[in-house]
């Protein structure tokens, strides 16, 4: 066992629960490769068993204790998708314990959430999408922001991967895309004509504002990496410019390229492999579209 294990009986205190938790975080960075965004997740999930734990030592509890801190959770506000992601973390974190630091059970296993009644999330109509990408061409950075909405839509990006492209990633003879996804997994993704032309024009103005040996494809005012606070910034302050009414944010172009994709080809497989989920049952909150529309 560990010298930083806690054994039956010994008080809770910070300085022998931390390096537990940080040897955790370390793994899931380190040996996982999780991005930075999902264990600052798993933090704060796990920050939230010790709370509701209290002074009960990690290795006494139970799953009669999970069971309760879940119930507990629930009742006071926590819905089933957050707590679904908390147990998860839990269970995580105590295999972990159990195959570094000694620990003998995982009382999460066989532990489950509430259900949560799903929803189908936001999404643009296609002549929503057109109405918000017709950006005038007014400048280098109107410019970027249509190469950029345009690529989300055709491409159905996550944030985190459109701010880490480099301009090499865009491959204009294939017309695909090579993206960076969760967990480091790379896949190739097909680009639309409009995205690919938007992105060419974008590449000129590029060489001009962005700093020497600067690798993003999209850069700020500054020359650097645009970041993805910029990019929500820049994608509403268009959309209400563009008169739509609702609030867009990234994801919603995301889930807009998902959802008209599948109606107009029914291929939940290739919208899978397209998005860069792990499990087609993400993908399949899709399929409560309305297929005649």
């Amino acid at each position: 066992m560990s010298e930083h294990a806690t054994v039956p009986g010994e008080k809770r205190t910070a300085s022998n629960i931390q390096p537990l938790v940080d040897g955790y975080l370390d793994h899931l960075e380190k040996e996982r490769r999780l991005s930075g965004h999902t264990v600052k997740s798993y933090r704060r999930d796990i920050e939230l068993l010790l709370k509701t734990a209290g002074t009960t030592p990690l290795d006494e509890l139970r799953v009669h204790h999970i069971r309760r801190y879940v119930a507990r959770l629930h009742g006071s506000g926590h819905g089933g998708r957050s707590l679904a992601r908390a147990l998860s973390a839990w269970r995580g974190f105590f295999s972990f314990l159990m195959r570094d630091h000694g620990y003998t059970q995982n009382p999460c296993i066989g532990v489950r959430a509430p259900r949560t009644t799903k929803t189908l999330p936001d999404a643009l109509s296609p002549e929503e999408v057109e109405k918000l990408v017709m950006l005038p061409a007014d400048g280098a950075f109107a410019v970027r922001d249509r190469a950029m909405f345009e690529l989300f839509y055709s491409s159905g990006l996550r944030l985190s991967e459109l701010t880490a492209l480099r301009p090499e990633d865009i491959d204009f003879n294939d017309a695909t895309v090579r993206v960076l996804g969760k967990g480091a997994k790379t896949r190739v993704v097909p680009v639309g004509r409009f995205a690919l032309e938007c992105i060419r024009q974008w590449l000129v103005s590029r060489s001009e504002v962005a700093k020497q040996g600067q690798v993003a494809l999209f850069v700020n005012h500054h020359g650097k990496s645009i970041g993805p606070r910029t990019v929500q910034q820049r994608l509403s302050m268009w959309a209400k410019k563009q008169g739509l009414a609702q609030h867009v944010h990234p994801h919603m172009l995301r889930h807009s390229f998902a959802s008209h994709v599948l109606q107009s080809s029914g291929d939940l497989r290739a919208v899978q492999e397209m998005l860069g989920h792990a499990s087609i049952s993400t993908t399949q909150v899709y399929t409560h579209l309305d297929w005649q529309h």
